[in-house]
């Protein structure tokens, strides 16, 4: 009974690595949409979006089966983990269509002549998630802690750009609309940064027992601050 029960645990393992693996390709993808001013691949990532969503429900499907199994704290830990980041790699998906539409409308539309640090903000988004997933599949809660205070680097680029999108729109209101879809582009890389951060603390809860979501993001790196281990069986 336990060995079918780990073997329907690797299986749900392996199908949210690979809903992990589409969720990755999508950002990668939007993004290059984005720098290429491809109109065709970014409506390619919008129509693959709903794999993405498929996944989720499926997902979603099997937490539940498992879950009338009773299984052990440990197991469980697994088992409600996986559906909480699965919402979060479908919420990645959710914004590499944003991306991804936003490329669709910029390609059809003159360059914006404005110095914006957008490659440095999606490479940090797209590091922080390929982080969080490497320190999903290797168990790893000291990598995933790692993750956790780089977002704040994220955040910090994205006022960056913010800012000089609101000055250039002040000074120039012809290019309104175009600074519009580079704003909505800078917030869902910072989002995605958010649902990277967010594996990594289910990362740390499933390895170590520790819920650090209200404390991981309030300390300065290097400061970070257990909770107290939850009951186990």
């Amino acid at each position: 009974m336990e060995k079918h029960l780990e073997m329907e645990l690797d299986r749900l393992r392996q199908q949210l690595l690979r809903m992990a693996s589409h969720a990755e390709n999508a950002v990668s993808l939007a993004l290059q949409a984005l720098m290429h001013r491809d109109h065709d691949l970014a409506l390619q990532v919008r129509d693959n979006d709903r794999i993405i969503d498929q996944f989720e429900v499926e997902i979603d499907n099997e937490v539940i089966r498992l879950l009338t199994k009773a299984p052990l704290a440990t197991d469980l830990r697994m088992v409600t983990v996986a559906m909480k980041i699965s919402q979060n790699f479908e919420r990645i998906g959710d914004e590499a269509s944003k991306i991804a539409k936003r490329a669709r409308d910029l390609s059809l539309e003159p360059p914006l002549k404005l110095h914006l640090d957008v490659p440095r903000l999606s490479s940090l988004a797209q590091d922080m998630l390929k982080a969080a997933l490497d320190a999903f599949t290797h168990r790893d809660p000291a990598a995933a802690r790692a993750i956790i205070p780089r977002d704040r680097e994220v955040n910090a680029v994205n006022h960056e750009i913010h800012a000089a999108l609101v000055q250039h729109m002040i000074a120039s209101p012809d290019n309104i609309s175009r600074c519009l879809h580079w704003l909505v582009v800078a917030k869902s890389l910072e989002r995605i940064a958010d649902h990277a951060t967010n594996v990594a603390e289910y990362v740390i809860y499933f390895c170590e027992a520790r819920d650090v979501r209200l404390t991981s993001r309030s300390v300065q790196p290097g400061q970070w601050e257990p909770q107290p281990a939850m009951a186990t069986r």
